[in-house]
């Protein structure tokens, strides 16, 4: 007699302020995986990390966390602002978990109660870009990065917002298949899935890290003109500044010259095609702006060090979450 499969508790540890949307995403996701495949008998439980507060509106679900962390086959912390400490009770209870081999992971501002505990020295983190800067100045023993989540052995982050979803996705996809996954995806309406090491999309000013008005007109014209680039000249022209200005303004605050940081625009741009289309490298050079293919491959490989084809092999192939099939390219 085939023995029956045994239902999984994932565990969702809440501090105050947790949204519902982060929340909600974690949970419809095991849910529909629940209704759309026998053997994914997840079991969500909700635990309180600390009382909650008398306040109205939203109100967190579940119970205290006293004794409950071990009925959890994985567990995530989720906050999403950063908790202020972590009760010694709690810390306790969740370095036995860690040293027991459990799965630990983190959603949103969750990072900080695990950073704190020293539970992610060493491991890659997925930090939401707001406190990015904070994060790594407090924890520079976490490898924090700006993607949208990172399972790094027995830990696995989600930035925040929708890559909660991408993460529960992966945890799916890993555990059951890419095609649960896709058709969890399908049946929340979800686009696309996208993988960890995706991007955070970050406001501009902030990724450019000075908020110069003539500096963010000439990169939001230049990230709507990939396929055919304006010259230097051109953009001068359209920003109402000189050449000499506008290469000024870059060098000041980019420390390179307009050209340059084009040019990493749109192979940035290619990189994703890459990775996320079916599309020939032909294809994606020209619609990147680059005029032939020795072209493109030759500043692909200056400035990644692979050459397109290389890259897209390389990262495909070494994905646990690919669900795309990628056509082998002649030439």
């Amino acid at each position: 007699m085939t023995a029956q499969p045994q239902p999984q508790r994932i565990g969702f540890l809440l501090w105050p302020a947790t949204r519902a949307l982060t929340l909600s995403l974690a949970e419809e996701a095991l849910r529909a995986a629940r209704r759309l495949h026998p053997e994914a008998l997840y079991e969500p439980l909700f635990l309180l990390a600390e009382a909650p507060a008398e306040e109205e509106g939203w109100r967190l679900p579940g119970t205290a966390w006293n004794g409950r962390l071990e009925q959890c086959s994985r567990l995530f912390l989720v906050a999403d602002e950063a908790p202020a400490a972590v009760s010694p009770a709690l810390g306790l209870a969740l370095k036995q978990l860690a040293r027991s081999g459990a799965a630990i992971g983190a959603l949103s501002a969750g990072i900080y109660p695990l950073a704190q505990l020293g539970l992610l020295d060493g491991y890659r983190a997925a930090v939401h870009w707001r406190w990015h800067d904070d994060f790594t100045e407090r924890f520079p023993k976490v490898i924090a990065t700006n993607h949208l989540f990172e399972w790094d052995r027995d830990r696995m982050t989600a930035c925040g917002g929708m890559a909660v979803l991408d993460l529960l996705l992966a945890l799916l996809s890993r555990d059951h298949g890419a095609e649960l996954a896709g058709a969890v995806s399908e049946e929340l309406v979800v686009e696309r899935i996208r993988e960890g090491n995706e991007r955070q999309r970050i406001p501009l000013k902030n990724r450019l890290g000075s908020s110069h008005p003539k500096l963010t007109q000439a990169v939001l014209l230049m990230e709507a003109n990939i396929e055919e680039p304006l010259t230097t000249d051109e953009i001068a022209q359209h920003v109402c500044v000189s050449r000499r200005q506008l290469e000024r303004i870059f060098k000041q605050y980019l420390n390179r010259v307009p050209s340059q940081y084009y040019l990493e625009l749109r192979l940035n741009r290619a990189r994703q095609m890459l990775m996320q289309t079916s599309k020939s490298i032909i294809q994606i050079g020209l619609s990147c702006g680059f005029s032939s293919g020795p072209h493109f491959s030759s500043a692909y490989r200056n400035f990644f060090g692979v050459t397109p084809r290389e890259d897209r092999n390389q990262r495909r192939g070494g994905s646990a979450f690919e669900t795309t099939f990628t056509p082998v390219e002649r030439g």
